[in-house]
């Protein structure tokens, strides 16, 4: 240096990272000790790729050309950098210039979310306006390539886009990142929880998130923002219970103070940007993506994704055109070539962004639960959802069941056949995975009893509860055998055989198994964990099926309080206790008192839930049927065409639920004197079921008999005993001679005799209705004394009074009894036997 001259001061170290230090920031394994080894060399380029929410970015920001020249212009401004207060320079250029410039020493440059390859390709000038744009025909070079011609310091990229990594940075210098390991997302997720929790929940809960570093921040947030109101085990039931519900949680975007303002705080609208990006650089790649979010999400095999790989496209086929179209295959091998390479690419462009990931056979792919959810998300809002479940359902039966891999997503498939009352798809596939499971594991596999379970459930819900009840015991006595008889799976086998016992009438033998699991959960969980509560639920149900109002509606009670104290009043499972209590008030006729808290059911589900949601219109149905029981017709009649309107059209009109609502309304219509109108909807609804369920399902039969009442009402006997006696003879077959709709059948037959003044047939079929009823249900059975009071009835027609006066008596002193002084039947028959007590002349309703 010359004498004279004067050297410039080296600038101040500053760092322009817009957030404090994350005090809950944690570490991973060696990670930052790999970040530091690489980024001290002089002139690297290190690029962190890794998907969305992994923990890529905590830094000039670069996910677009206008917001990485924001944080450029701000990072000049801060360090004073010669030049930058032109507001016309190309700031690119300026600071690339700058950053060339030995006297400011060592630096690192993070360049964050560099997700798009247009900074890094494109060419980019100064315009007259003084903007950059990418259209100029200025000579200049791609943006970034400013800041990567300087070699005095380091440039750290982050992308979620591996392509971009790749044009940044060497292959030894790209460092890929991952979901945190066990140990890591564990302790991130209590550092960030605020209250006290037990290990196992929130080993639990970390799990589910797939130790997702935003999904567990995310989770902490939403459940430390709600508490005391929202748990841990909370809000892991919420997102277990389904897509909408876990969807509606994950997309919560609480603020989070170490996060770019522009990011995104909910995972799942974190990862909707890369798929919407993909959708815009290469459409082909998401129909892929949206086809394997379907499948289970380990081992998704290329042959199950490419089983018809040159379907037609069209989004908006219905479901049978889907099918017809496929069912056209397309041999040209010069098509298949081409289809070859395009799946390769689309594959590509998955794999760099990390939402799948190729497996170690290189013919099989993984995918995040959580991405899956992401992108059938995204479906359901524009509505693709059903169309992609459709193709994947078509993969399916055209691969077929024997697929190993396949096993998982087959299941999954016939879940949702069940849950939409495609009972019969559902069955033909739980056979396929039971016999594969048998051949491939073993019979007493727990893949090969699940696989049991859920073909046993299809039956229930066709209503053969014989082949139900065999696959359900054997189920049962290999989990005892093999687990204990205090397993989880074990109690969960007793639950459902106790189901199907319930279904059969035999009430006895069902109490018998849910007292045993409710016992055995209360002491394993505790008296107000779900599972206890849910077996709560059932006993009281089973209570209601042998009219011990008393008991069930003990049980109801305290249910729901303990509902309402550990969930809150407006939780799911609150809510279906209040409704399980309000169908017992109904049942003891208690009508004002089931309103109550159907009312209050049916407004929080409409605003918590939605006014289409399911349980939104199970709501609407029940207290409908409640102003059924008090007579007000209009506003049964307008819930009932509310509740039909939907289901047609969110379920489909020939939808199990549909048809429930369709004899609903029916019944209202009945009940208003409108004849025409009830016998037009059973009518339909009857031969709907019939095709759809089967002559011979119980709900088909059910069909059967309300449209035999409506002819009934109408005095038109001899259809109704025609209807009538085809009932009986299907029930007695089905079900068996002292099954309780057999004994319903039998009575409603014998009341339409009472009509036709044929006294000897009717009093036949009362007498072993009675006498069955004392025998299968008990002398004190709600359904026993209405039968008493049957026959008292025709004992008084055929001019026996005093035999009538006698039965009819025992018939209502047990009523106020059992039932109660005010309930409906209670008083329409102590107001008779006072009429006869007093020798007056009835008249039959």
């Amino acid at each position: 240096m010359t004498q004279g001259e004067r050297s410039e001061p080296r600038p101040e170290p500053l760092s322009t990272v817009p957030f404090p230090r994350d005090p809950d920031f944690v570490g991973r394994n060696g990670l930052l000790d790999q970040i530091h080894e690489k980024a001290s060399i002089a002139g690297s380029r290190l690029a962190l790729v890794g998907l969305g929410g992994v923990g890529l970015e905590q830094h000039v920001h670069a996910s677009n050309v206008a917001r990485c020249e924001k944080s450029l212009r701000d990072l000049a401004d801060r360090a004073k950098i010669p030049g930058s207060q032109d507001r016309n320079a190309n700031i690119f250029q300026v600071v690339g210039h700058w950053l060339q410039d030995g006297k400011i020493g060592k630096w690192i440059l993070v360049l964050d979310n560099v997700d798009d390859d247009e900074l890094l390709r494109k060419s980019s000038a100064v315009g007259t306006d003084g903007q950059i744009n990418t259209h100029s025909g200025t000579s200049t070079q791609p943006l970034l390539r400013y800041l990567f011609d300087s070699f005095n310091g380091s440039i750290i990229v982050t992308s979620r886009n591996r392509a971009v990594a790749l044009n940044v940075a060497s292959h030894k210098n790209i460092i890929e990142l991952q979901p945190m390991n066990q140990t890591e997302g564990l302790d991130l997720l209590q550092k960030k929880l605020s209250i006290p929790t037990e290990q196992e929940i929130i080993v639990r809960l970390a799990r589910e998130l797939e130790f997702m570093p935003l999904a567990i921040v995310q989770a902490a947030g939403y459940i430390t923002h709600r508490s005391p109101r929202c748990s841990v085990s909370q809000y892991l039931e919420k997102i277990q219970k389904g897509d909408r519900e876990a969807a509606r949680v994950l997309n919560d975007e609480a603020g989070l103070l170490y996060r770019d303002w522009e990011a995104k705080n909910s995972i799942l609208l974190t990862w909707q940007i890369s798929f919407d990006y993909i959708r815009w650089k290469r459409p082909s790649a998401t129909d892929l993506l949206s086809l394997m979010s379907f499948f289970n999400w380990q081992g998704i095999t290329e042959d199950v994704l490419r089983v018809d790989q040159n379907q037609k496209r069209g989004r908006h086929f219905t479901l049978e055109q889907l099918e017809d179209s496929l069912s056209e295959q397309d041999t040209d091998n010069e098509s298949n070539g081409a289809a070859n390479t395009d799946f390769d690419k689309d594959i590509t462009i998955l794999c760099d962004f990390s939402l799948i990931a190729v497996g170690e056979d290189s013919m099989s792919f993984t995918m995040h639960r959580l991405v899956q959810l992401t992108v059938r998300t995204w479906l359901k809002a524009h509505g693709q959802l059903e169309y992609w479940k459709g193709l994947f359902i078509k993969n399916l039966s055209l691969l077929g069941a024997e697929n190993e891999e396949a096993l998982d997503s087959t299941t999954m498939l016939a879940g949702a056949y069940r849950l939409v009352g495609r009972w019969e798809e559902a069955e033909q596939l739980y056979l396929q995975v039971l016999e594969t499971c048998k051949t491939k594991l073993s019979a007493d596999h727990p893949s090969t009893l699940s696989s049991m379970a859920n073909l046993a459930s299809t039956y229930r819900n066709q209503g053969r509860w014989d082949e139900a009840e065999q696959l359900e015991v054997q189920v049962l006595e290999t989990r005892r055998t093999k687990l204990g008889k205090d397993h989880p799976s074990t109690l969960t086998s007793m639950a459902n055989l106790a189901s199907t016992y319930r279904n059969q009438g035999r009430w006895d033998e069902a109490e018998q198994l849910l007292m045993h699991v409710l016992e055995t959960r209360k002491i394993k969980f505790g008296a107000d964990h779900p599972d206890t509560l849910t077996s709560m639920a059932n006993l009281a149900s089973t209570y209601r099926d042998q009219g011990r109002w008393d008991e069930a509606e003990q049980i109801d009670l305290q249910v729901l309080k303990t509902c309402r104290t550990k969930l809150g009043a407006d939780h799911p499972d609150t809510l279906t206790s209040m409704a399980n209590l309000a169908s017992t008030y109904r049942n003891q006729g208690r009508w004002d008192e089931a309103e109550q808290l159907e009312v209050q059911a049916l407004e929080t589900r409409r605003t918590k839930l939605g006014k289409d949601h399911p349980s939104t219109l199970t709501s609407m149905a029940n207290l409908a049927s409640t102003y059924r029981n008090q007579g007000r017709w209009d506003k049964a009649e307008q819930l009932d065409m509310q509740a039909l309107e939907t289901r047609r059209t969110t379920l489909g009109a020939d939808h199990p639920d549909t048809l429930t609502s369709m004899a609903n309304l029916a019944s209202t219509y009945r009940n208003q004197g409108q004849w025409d109108e009830a016998e037009q909807l059973l009518v339909q609804v009857l031969e709907i079921s019939k095709t759809k369920l089967g002559a011979d399902h119980p709900d088909t039969l059910k069909i059967m008999a309300n449209l035999a009442s409506s002819f009934w009402y109408q005095g038109r006997w001899e259809k109704t005993e025609q209807l009538l006696v085809q009932v009986l003879e299907i029930c007695r077959t089905k079900l068996g001679v002292d099954h309780s709709s057999t004994l319903t059948s039998m009575a409603n037959l014998a009341s339409t005799y009472r009509k036709q003044g044929r006294w000897d047939e009717a009093e036949q079929l009362e007498v072993q209705v009675l006498e069955t009823s004392k025998s299968k249900l008990g002398a004190d059975h709600p359904d026993t004394l209405t039968s008493m009071a049957n026959l008292a009835s025709t004992f008084e027609a055929t001019g026996r009074r005093p035999a009538a006066i006698d039965l009819l008596r025992s018939c209502v002193t047990k009523q106020q009894r059992i039932l109660g002084p005010a309930h409906p039947e209670t008083v329409s028959n102590s107001d008779i036997l006072l009429a006869w007590e007093a020798g007056e002349v009835t008249i039959e309703n």
